[in-house]
């Protein structure tokens, strides 16, 4: 800006001081002249760079901090804006499929003849691990795919089962090779009260709302790709690979992501739709059914961990020891950007460096292998999802221990993190922790976490039925994201977050079974839906620190706020991902002999 400006201000021989911006033109108020940026580009790019830049003061921002609405809002209301499903090139037909059931199967053999007599089917095509059906509309397609009888080589993964899953990571857990993710202060057991706890975190699929989709138009030298897509560049890639074409003859447009949440960061879809429609000779739209977009995710990693701590006479930890095991993405991703030591830095983040004062600290990785031909990516909230709820639940876990409120608790070890102490005062105030007693089995739980360059702190207020059944009344976020560009989407981000983390707490989870996955709709792999959201509040600490992330921040807080509200209703203890109903209720006939001590301390629920 200040070269834009020095370029006007050389051309109107005036002093560049006398000139100031708006709206992408440089002015000069005294003699109404104007400029627009994009007049002055060239110029200013021959300008000396400035050595010292004077910001502009807060105070006089006219777009920082202001609650603008989004650009594309309307159009995503009257339908107007487009996304990938939507798209229509001249001569498009439609495609489905379905890939073998199991991680790393092939196709062994199918008979093209009964798609062939459905109406409106033109093609049967045959990959290496699936089947599609082209036709001239989806139902045809659709109708087509259900009437083959496939056959499977269901390959090496045809028995692998989710408990043999738990079972290695466990074993690996105690006998793995762990990397070192941060070691501070003595690494041994500083005497005193000994807490442990294993935490169990299951394959997540990402489940967007919009299912994958691609269309393509292969020709001898050109393929054109509508899509959207989280990473371009890679889509082109794969596409040049699959046709044999270079890059520069690969047309990629995007288009709006109907979810993305980390699904849309693999090129799968492009290359298998680019595999399709290189068997025909006109372009073809590949739509994945709800069913194939789950059951063939690439899913979150399941996580195992250990977490311990040493007591000292305060009931703080003297001695923290954090130990997870579970698959890198990275290392499958962009293995490029491992750390020397092969560190996956992911795998520890807010672990290694939790919000709280812990003088002796322990943070560990063991690396995991799955099985061959099961890929695992990114989903929403990436590691610090993972890792905050293990911090979160584990020092709900500490203060009950000791027989303290966990807020008070929380506060003790956070004198030095003024911004995360913020946070936490901040939420407590808003739900009005510690004001008069709430009705029988319900309970408040708290979750504190700096993901992202962001402080965040969420507070969920719920009620757990004798039946096991978990209602969700209330909910705070309090959020210290440094410069709020615009606070309407920060808002929105966080309730988008917090929604998408409560989601998972409650419902998901994937279940593998002869090889593959079960789920396979909205049915068994919930939602929320709206008549189950909590009232919602979301709270913003002025910063003038630097912005932090938002897009995953409110995920993170969400489970564990959830289930350390769950055993202030209950006394049960869940440490395992998603809700077992079964355990609330087999735990509810100790309930009476425990809830009473568990919360004498907190004043947040009462049996």
């Amino acid at each position: 800006r200040t070269m834009l400006v020095a370029a006007a201000a050389a051309q109107w021989k005036v002093d560049a001081a006398s000139c100031t911006v708006e709206h992408g033109e440089v002015v000069h108020a005294a003699s109404g002249r104007r400029l627009g940026y994009g007049q002055l580009a060239e110029a200013a790019a021959k300008m000396p760079a400035p050595t010292d830049v004077k910001l502009k003061d807060p105070k006089d921002f006219t777009l920082i901090g202001k609650p603008w609405r989004r650009l594309d809002a309307g159009g995503k209301v009257d339908g107007s804006i487009q996304f990938g499903m939507d798209v229509r090139v001249p001569g498009m037909k439609i495609a489905t499929v379905k890939a073998c059931p199991t991680y790393g199967g092939k196709l062994a053999s199918v008979d093209e003849a009964p798609a062939l007599k459905v109406p409106g089917v033109l093609k049967v095509v045959k990959l290496d691990n699936a089947v599609a059906v082209i036709g001239e509309h989806f139902w045809a397609a659709k109708q087509g795919l259900d009437a083959l009888d496939i056959q499977w080589d269901r390959g090496a993964n045809a028995k692998l089962d989710s408990a043999a899953l738990w079972q290695a990571l466990e074993e690996l857990s105690k006998n793995g090779q762990p990397v070192l993710g941060r070691k501070v202060g003595e690494q041994a057991g500083q005497g005193g009260k000994q807490v442990e706890a294993v935490y169990q975190l299951p394959l997540l699929a990402h489940a967007p709302m919009e299912p994958l989709n691609a269309t393509v138009h292969v020709t001898a030298d050109k393929c054109s790709i509508w899509t959207g897509s989280q990473v371009p560049n890679r889509a082109v890639s794969v596409a040049a690979k699959a046709t044999g074409l270079p890059e520069d003859k690969i047309e990629f447009v995007n288009y709006y992501l109907g979810g993305g949440f980390g699904r849309r960061l693999e090129p799968d879809i492009v290359e298998q739709a680019v595999l399709v429609a290189k068997q025909a000779d006109y372009p073809v739209k590949l739509i994945w059914t709800r069913e194939e977009d789950i059951r063939h995710d690439i899913p979150r990693p399941m996580y195992f961990d250990r977490i311990s701590a040493s007591l000292d006479a305060d009931g703080k930890p003297g001695y923290w020891h954090h130990r997870t095991t579970g698959a890198s993405v990275l290392k499958r991703w962009g293995p490029k950007a491992m750390g020397k030591d092969g560190l996956d830095p992911d795998l520890v983040e807010c672990a290694a460096e939790p919000p709280y004062e812990l003088p002796n600290l322990l943070s560990e990785w063991v690396p995991y292998e799955p099985p061959a031909g099961m890929a695992l990516g990114w989903w929403r909230g990436v590691g610090p999802v993972h890792n905050i709820f293990v911090v979160e639940s584990f020092v709900d876990e500490l203060a009950h221990a000791v027989g303290k409120d966990p807020l008070e608790y929380r506060r003790s070890l956070l004198q030095k993190n003024p911004r995360a102490l913020g946070v936490l005062n901040v939420a407590a105030e808003k739900i009005g922790w510690g004001q008069g007693r709430l009705p029988a089995r319900v309970g408040r739980g708290i979750a504190l976490g700096a993901p992202f360059g962001s402080f965040i702190c969420a507070i969920v207020e719920a009620e757990v039925s004798p039946q096991g059944v978990v209602k969700l009344r209330r909910a705070v976020a309090a959020l210290d994201c440094g410069i709020a560009v615009n606070p309407s989407s920060v808002e929105a981000q966080v309730q988008g977050g917090v929604t998408f983390g409560l989601s998972a707490a409650l419902y998901s989870g994937l279940v593998i079974k002869d090889g593959g996955v079960q789920q396979s709709n909205f049915h068994d792999y919930r939602n929320l839906r709206i008549n189950e959201m909590p009232a919602f509040e979301v709270h913003r600490v002025d910063s003038s620190e630097s912005p932090g992330g938002l897009g995953e921040t409110g995920t993170t807080v969400a489970a564990p706020a959830l289930y350390n509200a769950i055993f202030a209703a209950t006394g049960v203890r869940l440490r395992k991902l998603p809700l077992d109903q079964a355990q609330l209720v087999q735990g509810k006939d100790a309930l009476d002999a425990t809830v009473a001590a568990a919360h004498a301390t907190t004043g947040e629920a009462r049996a």
